[in-house]
């Protein structure tokens, strides 16, 4: 999967054991983002519905969670991934916007992005492979981007990775299938289910997915936007209606409390941290309503970008660390003796805290 803030890599493992106790069916992650916690919640077997504005988002859902791992023909895909591998470079507006005006990658790896992106609506437009492709693309540029894992930057001296040749890779699909939407959490939260457990892991503060991962964005959509700034982020990300309300501090609490009140599900696992805007005794309120609430935290240590300073769109480092690790919550809210067996495997643990 792609570098990405506010991954769940760690505490993965931590739902895989909520969903599992949980004696959950179907499942809903509602900001869902590279789709690690509904690839998990597949893997054990459920039926998911992902979530997310994105568009890079809906592409990895898609791929993951939507296509069938036992009904892909491989062999089809592997022989498409090897043709477009084969392609020459072909310097396009990727090249010129991301590898020469911005230096996210080099232009040799740039040329192949474009050539590659270029071929897949050429080749592959409506294909059920089309999104397994582009994934493939995805997480190959992330493999030799040059930053520290955000697109507000990037680095002032090369990467040694960036120096890599792109290299594509079959996605490591799953059994079963799911469903995938881009859309509105506010919005969509009442109209989507019913679902057995339902995970929220929604921004926290004034970063916006959008601008944090513009690149991935702009390859999905290949609309040649106009840009701006040293970075040569999409002009819409000066639109309002691209701004999440979870992004403004003042409505970002009402959102919230909206969005988890509208949810059609037995269970609901919310997952925030201490960087918040919002403390944790008022996540607790705004969970209450759906039922008993148990905290689970977690020491956990900052995502990279912050573990190296501040940089400037340049990648000048202009600020230092302010500190190295955080804690992760996770609310476990509904039915309370679905809870306390679902919170069960931590008694004992510091990680359990009662609400």
């Amino acid at each position: 999967m792609i570098k990405y803030l506010g991954s769940k890599r760690r505490l993965v493992p931590v739902l895989g054991e909520l969903f599992e106790a949980s004696g959950a069916r179907t499942a809903l992650d509602l900001f869902t983002g590279t789709t690690r916690v509904a690839q998990e919640f597949k893997r054990l077997g459920g039926i998911v519905t992902a979530v997310d504005t994105a568009r890079y988002a809906e592409v990895f859902a898609r791929c993951y969670v939507v296509a069938d791992g036992d009904e892909v023909d491989r062999s089809e895909v592997a022989g498409a991934l090897q043709h477009l591998a084969g392609l020459p470079g072909e310097p396009g507006y990727f090249t010129d916007t991301f590898c020469e005006r911005s230096r996210f990658f080099q232009p040799f790896n740039g040329a192949r992005v474009d050539a590659i992106r270029s071929a897949l609506n050429t080749d592959f437009a409506g294909s059920p492979m089309f999104p397994i492709l582009l994934t493939s693309l995805i997480e190959a540029a992330d493999r030799v981007d040059s930053t520290t894992g955000q697109q507000m930057a990037y680095l002032k001296a090369w990467a040694p990775r960036s120096s890599r040749d792109l290299e594509l890779r079959m996605p490591d699909l799953l059994a079963g299938t799911g469903t995938a939407v881009r859309g509105d959490a506010v919005t969509l939260a009442g109209e989507l289910g019913p679902f057995d457990i339902a995970y929220l892991d929604p921004p926290y503060n004034q970063h916006r997915y959008l601008t944090n991962y513009h690149v991935w964005e702009t390859l999905v959509a290949w609309d040649a936007p106009e840009h701006y700034g040293v970075a040569c982020k999409r002009i819409d990300c000066r639109d309002e209606a691209t701004k999440s309300v979870f992004n403004r501090k003042r409505e970002m609490p009402g959102a919230l409390a909206a969005t988890v009140a509208g949810l059609q599900a037995d269970i609901v696992v919310l997952s925030h941290n201490d960087e918040s805007w919002i403390g944790l005794d008022e996540l607790v309120e705004i969970c209450r309503p759906r039922g008993e609430v148990v905290v689970l935290s977690f020491d956990s240590k900052r995502y990279v970008g912050a573990q190296i300073g501040i940089h400037s769109p340049a990648g000048e480092r202009v600020g230092e660390v302010s500190h190295l690790r955080n804690v992760e919550y996770m609310l476990v809210a509904g039915d309370p003796a679905r809870v306390r067996r679902m919170v069960e495997p931590f008694a004992g643990s510091p990680a359990l805290n009662e609400a």
